[in-house]
């Protein structure tokens, strides 16, 4: 036979001839593996120029090297198992295997769903065997003319008519007509758990659990005592059956076992977050139908955190939410303009200004006793102050706390108003003047002159001239340096807060990098309290972090991520996945998709349910939202082209 081509070019016969076995078998494993063609086909296509004998030497050659390769078992095999008689220990984590003994006369469809969804990580297997529909009739036919030969002889000693041996026999007689019709198949089925956990009391636990679960279906299981490894080796994915613990079943029983079973987020009304990764169906979800709609977002930077917040702000203005955004590295300008949102930049060369000394107005249904609007924006204030001036000692919150009544009364208002907000509010700069007579404040007025008379004077210390009636308002406090940020965001939230309070509406609050209020006791309180009572003013609270080990260390942060019933995990740092696997109890799983996520790809949590999510976007809302700076340097250089033509055009 003559050579083919392609394999002259690897192997040359008459060389060949006079090598050793050896380096024939060494030549031979070296021929590129992008043939797509194994040694065996090339010892036939060259058997023409290599003998019979020499030909087994390489297959013998061959099989020997294969079984010096590591495959996969070899890489993914434990160290060490430990198989007891009922159960196997491997490298640390405990095993249970069970089977299925017997089976009810009718089963429900997706009756499996529940052993699915049981909160433990478990190994499924169901092992489905195919009968010859010809044979399967031959059995049928004998066992049904045994049980009408049994009947018949009841019938003549004058027995009592049996029920069993009687639907016995309408069974095998409707499954064989339907099956000599071609309306069913005949199959033998084995249904194996194999449970895992590292403590062994919480794996006796829940096995008892899941055989009462099964019990309770009808459906009878045993422990796989005395073939824990069988059991074991049936159970993971290497098809392999050595239980063979089978049962008979028919199509439409069968079919009842197929897991139609996945976690789903599809609701009636909502908006879009994204495509479950598991089934590719739409999660579609209304935050403002679970007990409270604020939410929690963790990502590394550039895994997408930013550009799914401002998606969700785009399809949750178009039902008619309104959005206020806390801004601190200017990534929201183009998502305000393009919906004819407010943009303000605060910085200390900014003419905007928030006055925190704003008081809120109650609205109708609002219950408010007369003081309650003061005395809870004298406590938001001592809480400002102590972020200001670097802490205060129990004497000094004395002094300010009177020193803020005082202020306020200057305007006239006082812990008998019902409705304050009605009055002009004082300014820091009155504060300042308050102290400056008081007795004692000296070190007060020197530290809070800073803010007043010194280099950060302006900002906080004048009336506000900001309005939040658009349907998105932006607060972007890049340009403020970083040790006014911290305050800045109080102060911000704080006259969103009272704006918030002062007219019930649908609105979000965006709070990115929230991390930075986290680091002060005080900002992480007022944060938490916000989100605290969000619901009761219908309002939702997204907070946003990079930094999850910061943000939880806090005594405020898993506080606010109880009390937030969305939360969305996007790809992590390894650290971090630690951290969040402890608070949100992930699997060995869930912690791998958000090691290994691609951009926007993470779990999506909402209530009690939780999937794998991909953020996705029209190519329209893409343009919006997008953060990636190569995306964002071409728009504005087709913007400015298209500028150039335009003007060019028009001389």
């Amino acid at each position: 036979m003559k050579v083919s081509a392609d394999i002259k070019k690897d192997v040359d016969p008459e060389a060949l001839k006079k090598q050793s076995v050896f380096d024939k078998v060494k030549g031979l494993f070296s021929i590129s593996d992008s043939k797509n063609k194994n040694i065996a086909d090339k010892v036939d296509n060259a058997s023409g120029s290599i003998s019979e004998k020499e030909k087994k030497e390489y297959l013998e050659a061959e099989k020997i090297y294969q079984e010096g390769l590591s495959s996969i078992k070899d890489l993914i095999s434990p160290s060490s198992m430990d198989i007891r008689y009922d159960s196997i220990k491997i490298d640390g984590v405990y095993t249970q295997s069970f089977y299925v003994y017997a089976y009810p006369r009718y089963l429900d469809a997706n009756w499996l769903s529940p052993v699915i969804n049981f909160d433990v990580t478990m190994d499924i297997s169901q092992f489905i065997y195919p009968i010859s529909s010809e044979q399967i009739m031959k059995t049928l036919k004998k066992k049904v003319a045994q049980m009408q030969s049994s009947m018949r002889m009841n019938a003549e000693k004058g027995q009592v008519r049996d029920p069993a041996l009687e639907t016995a026999l309408e069974d095998a007689e409707t499954l064989r007509t339907q099956i000599q019709r071609g309306q069913e198949k005949f199959f033998q089925f084995a249904l194996y758990f194999t449970m895992y956990s590292d403590d062994k009391k919480k794996l006796e636990k829940v096995a008892k659990q899941l055989e009462s679960l099964l019990a309770g279906k009808l459906v009878m299981t045993k422990r796989a005592q005395l073939q824990a490894e069988q059991a074991f080796n049936s159970s993971i994915p290497m098809c392999l059956d050595e239980l063979y613990t089978i049962r008979n079943m028919n199509t439409g029983p069968l079919s009842t076992t197929f897991p139609f079973t996945s976690s789903d987020l599809t609701s009636d009304k909502g908006i879009l977050y994204g495509l479950n990764r598991h089934n590719d169906s739409l999660v579609i979800f209304d935050r403002f139908a679970l007990e409270n709609a604020n939410s929690v977002i963790f990502a590394k930077s550039g895994a997408g955190k930013s550009y799914a917040v401002k998606l969700e702000i785009l399809r949750l203005m178009m039902m008619g939410t309104d959005v206020i955004v806390v801004d601190p590295e200017n990534e929201y300008e183009a998502l305000a303009n393009a919906v004819g949102g407010s943009y303000l930049k605060l910085s200390l060369n900014s003419d905007r200004r928030i006055n925190p000394f704003d008081l809120p107005k109650s609205f109708d249904g609002d219950d408010v006793q007369p003081g309650d609007i003061l005395r809870s924006n004298v406590i938001t204030l001592m809480g400002l102050l102590k972020l200001m001036l670097g802490g205060l000692t129990p004497e000094e919150e004395g002094i300010l706390d009177k020193a803020l009544l005082d202020v306020y009364a200057l305007k006239g208002i006082t812990m008998e108003q019902v409705n304050p907000g009605d009055f002009e509010p004082p300014t820091m700069q009155d504060l300042y003047q308050i102290l400056g007579s008081m007795q004692g404040a000296e070190s007060l007025v020197q530290r809070l002159a800073k803010y007043t008379e010194g280099s950060y004077s302006g900002i906080f210390n004048k009336p506000t001239n900001v309005d939040l009636s658009g349907g998105m308002m932006v607060f972007c406090i890049r340009d403020l340096e970083d040790a006014l940020r911290p305050t800045a965001m109080y102060i911000i939230l704080n006259y969103i807060w009272n704006q918030v309070r002062s007219e019930l509406k649908k609105r979000v609050l965006v709070v990115d990098e929230a991390w930075t209020m986290m680091q002060h006791e005080d900002s992480a309180k007022f944060l938490f309290g916000l989100v605290k009572r969000a619901r009761k003013y219908y309002l939702g609270v997204s907070t946003i972090t990079q930094d999850v080990e910061d943000f939880v260390k806090s005594d405020y942060g898993k506080p606010i991520i109880t009390n937030s019933s969305i939360q969305l995990l996007l790809k992590q740092a390894p650290s971090a996945v630690d951290v969040l696997a402890q608070i949100f109890n992930l699997t060995e799983g869930e912690k791998y998709v958000l090691l290994n996520s691609g951009v926007g790809q993470g779990l999506f949590f909402a209530g009690q349910k939780h999937v794998a999510i991909q953020v996705i976007a029209s190519y329209t809302e893409d343009k919006i939202v997008t953060t990636n700076p190569e995306a964002i340097l071409q728009k504005r250089q087709d913007d400015s082209s298209a500028s150039t033509s335009s003007d060019v055009s028009s001389q």
